[in-house]
């Protein structure tokens, strides 16, 4: 016969009920000796709670970390470039200054009056068809081949009737003024007159050119190339001065563009010179007494550069 459950019993009370009570506050008991500091069932998260968080957490490195990681490969040092900066007295009369412009962080060395300008004579040229090819790419035309051929006749040898020709057609000092403001000159000025011919540059703002003329902002990317063979071609009595100074085998590498003029109002010789080599730019300018002639002054542009050569070794 069933037993009747008392008044005051429990209704719960039965075994069963018992044990899941019992389950339940053994873990409870559990979970409180984890939260629990020294207890052997510390968690983690107790034994760290309120504490920094680990080096792992924080996102840096245990010196252990440190020590196991390879140490970066230190950048190569550049090639150092083939001219040294030095003071120089070669006993040249007259006035002469130079300037060389690294192509790789456009660092600039040169003579200490190398911001002051001299004429440049048919040295500027060279921007006169570079101003020509990247206004007609700019404008979406082509250079038609006699034109091209025009440019090569000019900036090979010199031809000073299509040089005037090109440079009524980029407009004339208007040309000079671009090449001011696009290749970051600082001396350089248009001339009085107006002419290509006696726009006054300095050797600082030369070697400037050069690397303007290098790196495609004077030529425009279409026709960069192009010039630069160019002036590696250039022949003749142009053909004097910076890359003189180099080995036979390195001079067909370096471009250049040579200007030589006597002007008789001021009775004296104007030689300039620039050149373009693969990591640097060059200016060289001479001024002297007309009476000297045109060979002094190109041997003296020679002369400047090979006494700014490093020595090979």
């Amino acid at each position: 016969m069933a037993r009747q459950r008392r008044a005051d019993e429990p209704a719960d009370a039965s075994p069963g009920r018992l044990i899941a009570i019992a389950v339940v506050l053994i873990g409870l008991v559990l979970v409180s000796l984890r939260l629990l500091p020294g207890s052997p069932f510390e968690s983690r998260a107790a034994a760290t709670w309120g504490a920094p968080a680990d080096p792992a957490g924080r996102g840096t490195d245990t010196p252990s970390d440190r020590s196991s990681r390879p140490s970066p490969t230190p950048s190569p040092t550049p090639e150092p470039l083939p001219f040294q900066a030095k003071e120089i007295d070669l006993g040249i009369e007259g006035w002469y200054s130079w300037s060389v412009l690294d192509r790789r962080n456009g660092e600039i060395i040169g003579s200490d009056n190398m911001d002051e300008t001299s004429t440049t004579a048919s040295l500027i040229k060279a921007w006169v068809v570079a101003d020509y090819l990247r206004r007609a790419d700019d404008a979406g035309q082509t250079p038609s081949d006699a034109r091209l051929a025009d440019a090569t006749k000019i900036i090979r040898d010199s031809d000073n009737t299509r040089a005037e020709q090109f440079y009524n057609t980029v407009g004339r000092s208007a040309s000079i003024k671009r090449l001011i403001s696009l290749c970051e000159l600082t001396d350089s000025k248009v001339a009085a007159d107006g002419g290509w011919s006696r726009t006054a540059l300095s050797p600082r703002d030369t070697a400037r050119m050069g690397a303007c003329i290098a790196d495609g902002r004077a030529a425009g990317p279409k026709w960069t190339k192009w010039l630069i063979d160019e002036m590696r071609l250039v022949r003749g009595g142009g053909d004097f001065g910076i890359r003189k100074a180099f080995p036979a085998a390195e001079r067909k590498t370096i471009a250049i563009k040579n200007g030589w003029i006597d002007r008789t109002r001021e009775q004296e010789m104007h030689i300039n010179c620039l050149a373009i080599g693969d990591t640097w730019t060059m200016g060289v300018m001479v001024r002297y007494p007309i009476g000297k002639g045109y060979e002094y002054g190109m041997k003296n542009c020679q002369k400047i550069t090979e006494a700014l050569l490093r020595p090979t070794t």
